[in-house]
């Protein structure tokens, strides 16, 4: 069994052990499927079926670890599935907490946390 596109040291040890074939692949699968995230809505969506039909792959395996790391992404297939639909991003908190840090450095000369806790909340707003 042939598996393109790798390099000449890995084909050997693939085509020995089937397992081991069906493990990489599945792996590149999900590198591929995770690591592009910059889609319209309708792309990221295409990729639910294809995660789940990978999932469905890992039971072609017959290998104890590879049958939890199958359990632990079907009982996680919702979330992962969710990271797809809405474009996760944590602008927000980065902007609390760069606020939060100039603060501090601006309250450097309060005695006491209540005091700092009060400029926080202030600022926030």
């Amino acid at each position: 069994m042939a598996v393109s596109g790798l390099r000449p040291a890995l084909q050997p040890a693939l085509c020995r052990h089937l397992a081991l074939a069906l493990v990489y692949r599945f792996r590149q699968r999900l590198c591929h499927l995770t690591l592009k995230k910059h889609k319209t809505r309708q792309e990221r969506q295409k990729r639910i079926p294809r995660f789940l039909r990978a999932i469905g792959l890992l039971r072609q395996s017959g290998l104890a670890q590879i049958v939890t790391v199958r359990e632990t992404l079907h009982a996680w297939k919702a979330e992962i599935a969710a990271m797809w639909r809405f474009t996760p991003n944590n602008a927000i908190t980065e902007g609390l907490h760069t606020r939060m840090e100039v603060m501090q450095r601006q309250a450097y000369g309060f005695r006491n946390f209540p005091n700092y806790r009060l400029r926080v909340r202030v600022m926030s707003r």
